[in-house]
């Protein structure tokens, strides 16, 4: 089964199967010419459109019964500017590819997020990142955008160029127009050393500011029912490289982290009352270990078990409250959690809907594996990441509505007012999109 979304029979569905759809008709453009001329033609037909990419949202934010544009042949680097430091890539392109493309250059993005099959337009648009003291999300990392707005016209944007496009499209929830291509800053390719610990619960949260503050990159999993995390820390390096071993490589990152986790969350489905036992061993199962290699090596994981997946920013110095909050109701509350929960961080950025527009954040990311219900925890959870003014990922689930967004995002109006302008007939407009931003 491939990590993509996948369709059958006129159905379409994301890659954690919670979402599906059955649009009328479906395109796949060879060229920015051919993606306007579809955009025209639905116009014609009453037809919405919607962008899909690789179906790593867990919101129905790609969801349409109107027409699909698959980018999959808009795909590839259009041009590297070594004396602007950036790639101008197809909208199309998997991370994956544009990581392994840039590394041949020598080159490498500053930052990025831990899966890598999403497309960058399908990531940026949502607000993927990963986790930096300095460098934030992949979407900060954007110089230049390129779009087909909802009358088949192509947009420039760039700070000089259409800066108020500029200043929202970055992350534009597909509410815009469809991206293109991005203009992406990057810089010589470097080495990072990875060093990942068991650290306990209590050592993380009472520490966490000194370890947010002496890492470029932390971040940790919690496992839900015990004391213990696993942490990570990565910092740039002079090498030399040193990377795993492919064998411990394979046994921990795969068999591990992969297949031995597979077959723990298969017995947790089928037997809820050993979770907590699972969860201990599994947080024992992961010894320390340090290695040295390029980004995307460091930063990037195969994530093979599919899960649907919560995610909240919350103020950076609201996280330690938030997680002991998080804890106290698992613990008290007999619900079954086998997935661990992720912590990371970002700066504050200038994106107008970016989950760290203006403010540090912290994210805490709850998992529950496909198939088990998940609504009682993240509920739970929702209830605790919204007492703190916490922003859901927009390609994860949540419950909020554009009157909860409207008062957590000082800039809100300024995006409605924009989409109001770009796509009057709400031309890219789906349900999720007439509920987080309204009609």
């Amino acid at each position: 089964m491939s990590t993509a979304a996948s369709a059958k029979n006129g159905t379409w569905r994301n890659w954690g199967g919670n979402v599906t759809a059955r649009p009328a008709r479906e395109v796949t453009p060879a060229s920015v010419d051919e993606l306007a001329a579809a955009v025209r033609k639905a116009a014609e037909d009453g037809l919405r459109v919607k962008a899909v990419g690789t179906g790593h949202s867990f919101t129905s934010i790609a969801a349409t019964d109107g027409v699909v544009i698959r980018p999959q042949l808009l795909t590839g680097i259009r041009n590297i500017d070594r004396d602007a430091m950036t790639v101008t890539v197809e909208a199309g392109t998997p991370l994956k590819r544009l990581n392994m493309a840039l590394a041949r250059e020598g080159l490498s993005l500053t930052n990025m997020g831990d899966i890598m099959e999403q497309t960058v337009s399908g990531a940026t648009s949502t607000g993927t990142h990963g986790t930096g003291r300095e460098s934030g999300s992949i979407a900060a990392q954007i110089r230049g955008l390129e779009l087909v707005t909802a009358d088949g016209s192509v947009l420039s944007c760039s700070e000089k160029e259409n800066p108020e496009v500029f200043a929202a499209a970055r992350i534009g929830l597909g509410a815009l127009g469809i991206v293109t291509a991005i203009t992406f800053a990057v810089e010589p390719i470097f080495l990072l050393t990875a060093r990942e610990e068991p650290m306990s619960f209590d050592k993380v949260t009472s520490t966490f500011d000194e370890l947010w503050a002496e890492n470029e990159h932390f971040e940790f999993y919690w496992f839900p029912h015990t004391g213990s995390t696993n942490t990570k820390r990565n910092n740039r390096s002079a090498g030399p490289e040193k990377p795993v071993p492919q064998l411990q490589g394979w046994f921990e990152d795969e068999f591990l982290s992969n297949g031995v986790f597979q077959v723990a969350q298969w017995v947790g489905r089928a037997a809820p009352g050993t979770i907590p036992s699972i969860a201990r061993i599994s947080s024992k199962a992961l010894s320390a270990r340090t290695y040295t290699d390029i980004p995307y090596k460091v930063f990037t994981s195969p994530r093979r078990v599919r899960f649907v997946e919560m995610e909240y920013a919350v103020p950076r110095e609201a996280v330690v409250e938030t997680l002991r909050e998080l804890k106290a109701v698992v613990d008290r509350s007999g619900l079954r959690v086998s997935f661990p929960v992720e912590v990371r961080t970002a700066p504050a950025d200038d994106i107008t809907l970016s989950t760290a527009s203006g403010r540090d954040s912290a994210y805490i990311a709850v998992h529950m594996v496909k198939g088990t219900p998940y609504q009682a925890y993240f509920t739970a959870a929702e209830r605790i990441f919204t007492a703190h003014e916490g922003r859901p990922h927009w390609g994860k689930v949540h419950t909020r509505d554009a009157e909860y967004f409207d008062g957590v995002y000082p800039r809100f109006g300024e995006f409605t007012a924009l989409r109001d302008r770009l796509d009057p007939d709400r031309r890219f407009q789906n349900d999720y999109l007439r509920r987080v931003l309204g009609a």
